[in-house]
């Protein structure tokens, strides 16, 4: 088991070798790092730790994968900004012969239509399309007594126009359970990967991520709560704004920038927060939120308050079907919404 963890890692790291020398917003495919269902929405917009039977969670972390997901089906659709659409479907099965749970999942994003226009804003009447798709194949097996692995194979595709692109990316994540399985720490990388080929001959790279977490159920109390650390890759991830006027004092001198408060403010950009109720014998109603403190600090405005950052939802399970909702605040221009529908297809017809 220890060398099958170490070799887990070296190749974590191996893969990750080209990655450091990335910039920040020069990556292709930025949709792989959406939120892959409604209850990922609530939740901040990562789900790391949890283990159930929501097949939508592999697309987050496939160390996530396990047999209560068998054939199971997940629908998920995400209204966005500006008449943009994405979302997923997921489907999961349970190999009996090697104890390993593998799914298939496809994710997309259409940026809608756009209208043709010259130099100086005179359109011809024409239209063009924009958008992005993702197929996934993934598995996860449980390794040791409390160790799971996972890993997606993703092929990636993108038409913006008449530019397209492609790639292949992967996804390796590894779950530990405590004894009492209240306690899950996990370790993902994401997106990890290469184009195959670009839109004008110039590669930027794929949305790389690597997070850990801490997932935690209490005892006595029907809660879930977790704490994840996410763009670890990178070690400043504030925004330093090229057009932002120095703060001065009455003397006209420029304030120098508190250290400490950056710091912090930085630290904390790199965490994301989130818990969930569970509530009813077979948790047939649950209540989520989370807070990201990265989106409030980048999409926030000074001069006003907002709910950037924060998200919310609830699931509702009836008979057959899960039904989950998510809303995420992104800005004062509004919130995007996004809609999951779960079923086991094994149950489907047949009477409690």
């Amino acid at each position: 088991m220890k060398r099958i963890i170490a070799l887990f890692v070296l190749i974590s790291i191996c893969l990750l070798t080209p990655g450091f020398g990335q910039l920040a917003g020069k990556s292709v495919f930025e949709f792989l790092a959406l939120p892959s269902s409604a209850r990922s929405t609530a939740l901040a917009g990562q789900v790391m730790g949890v283990m159930d039977d929501d097949i939508s969670l592999g697309l987050q972390n496939p160390a996530s994968l396990n047999p209560l997901m068998h054939n199971r089906l997940s629908i998920a659709h995400n209204f966005h900004f500006a008449d943009i659409q994405n979302g997923s479907v997921s489907y999961g099965r349970k190999l009996s012969k090697t104890d390993m749970t593998v799914h298939a999942a496809v994710q997309y994003i259409h940026y809608g239509n756009f209208e043709y226009a010259d130099e100086y804003g005179v359109k011809d009447g024409t239209t063009f399309s924009a958008a992005e798709t993702a197929f996934t194949l993934g598995a996860g097996k449980r390794i040791a007594e409390r160790f799971f692995l996972g890993a997606n194979l993703k092929g990636v595709f993108s038409r913006l126009e008449n530019y397209s692109a492609s790639g292949l990316a992967v996804d390796l994540g590894l779950n530990y359970v405590t004894d009492s399985s209240r306690v899950v720490f996990s370790f993902l990388v994401r997106n990890v990967g290469t184009e195959l080929t670009t839109y004008q001959d110039i590669r930027y790279g794929l949305p790389l991520d690597i997070q850990i977490g801490l997932t935690k159920k209490l005892r006595y109390l029907p809660f879930r709560f977790s704490i994840i650390a996410h763009q670890l890759h990178k070690g400043n991830i504030r925004y330093d704004d090229p057009n932002k006027a120095p703060e001065t004092d009455l003397f006209g001198e420029e304030v120098p920038q508190n250290k400490l408060s950056a710091a912090v403010d930085n630290v904390f950009r790199h965490l994301l927060f989130n818990g969930e109720f569970l509530m009813g014998r077979h948790q047939n109603f649950r209540i989520r939120g989370g807070y990201n403190h990265l989106r409030r600090r980048e999409l926030s405005l000074s001069s006003f308050r907002s709910l950037a950052g924060f998200s919310l939802g609830v699931g509702i399970k009836a008979n057959v079907f899960r039904l989950d909702y998510g809303l995420a605040y992104h800005h004062l221009a509004g919130a995007t919404n996004y809609i999951t529908i779960s079923t086991d297809l094994s149950k489907l017809g047949k009477k409690d």
